[in-house]
């Protein structure tokens, strides 16, 4: 809910005040992953409803693409997203950004967490015995973009990530599903006692890469695994919008703007879906 000073409320209580002109903030969501999460699509959007406000660390500001926090300087699915929230709820809508583009989950565990094999990309880990580990630093971004808020003052993480741990060219990069879902729920556990108390996930089910390679079974059973155990809620099946939903003229991992609008409408219905069926209580 909103005060009509601009500060987010939640059980009575201002946990975030903020007003972006006529805009305050009513439901946050903290928006994380890799490039799909974050600005690395074709087209820039902009919220239609100037009711959609994102926070880049210190104040908040209308959510046109590019969305500070996050990395690339295109198009996001936010814009879409935050419209179709605000219309269906009828209260200003809150994004919080941390994408990172390229990113395995493994890059995203807490500082010193080890792993048998490394990602694609290299710069958030580093040899250690015979292993690899976490840098640690995007998780630390990650709980800093949470932590402003406070207990209860955001109202879930929405995570779409996958495709950097699926079907790698250089095999030996490819992370096994039920390691996948392993260091999700290690993820998830620390980003909730790091804030101090039991956050909502969302995971979606991503792992597209082209037409030639659509996904992957066993990061999509991972990414299932959590929902079905309770450990996060189910995000939306991106994996299925394909075709020119996808840039490069359908043959790209990132989406057209036409599929970011897809893209977004997806998450709305999932999470919009959750909160009118008042399971907004957090996970287990």
């Amino acid at each position: 809910m909103v005060s009509a000073g601009g500060a987010a409320v939640r059980d009575g209580a201002a946990v975030a005040a903020a007003s972006v002109a006529h805009v305050g903030i009513g439901e946050v969501f903290v928006i994380a992953g890799q490039s799909n999460s974050a600005n690395h699509g074709e087209e820039k959007q902009v919220p239609k409803s100037g009711l959609v406000a994102a926070f880049d660390g210190k104040a908040w500001r209308l959510a046109e693409d590019p969305q500070p926090g996050a990395s690339g300087n295109g198009g996001s699915f936010i814009p879409a997203f935050g419209d179709a929230m605000a219309a269906r709820f009828g209260v200003p809508v809150g994004i919080v950004a941390a994408g990172a583009g390229g990113t395995s989950v493994r890059e995203w565990l807490p500082k010193g967490a080890r792993f048998p094999n490394p990602p694609t990309v290299m710069n958030n880990v580093v040899a250690a015995e015979g292993e690899w580990a976490s840098k640690g630093g995007l998780f630390d971004r990650l709980a800093a973009r949470i932590k402003p808020f406070g207990k209860g003052g955001i109202r879930a993480v929405l995570w779409h990530q996958g495709e950097s741990d699926a079907n790698q060219r250089d095999a030996t990069r490819t992370l096994p599903g039920h390691l996948y879902s392993a260091y999700m729920e290690k993820l998830i556990g620390a980003t909730r006692r790091e804030a101090g108390w039991q956050i909502p996930w969302f995971v979606a089910q991503a792992s597209y890469h082209t037409p030639d390679d659509p996904g992957s079974d066993d990061i999509r059973q991972a990414q299932a695994a959590l929902w079905q155990s309770g450990v996060a809620l189910q995000g939306p099946d991106t994996d299925a919008l394909t075709g020119d939903l996808r840039d490069s003229g359908g043959q790209g991992v990132h989406f057209s703007a036409k599929g970011l609008r897809a893209h977004g409408a997806a998450w709305a219905q999932r999470v919009g879906d959750w909160l009118e069926a008042g399971r907004a209580a957090p996970p287990r």
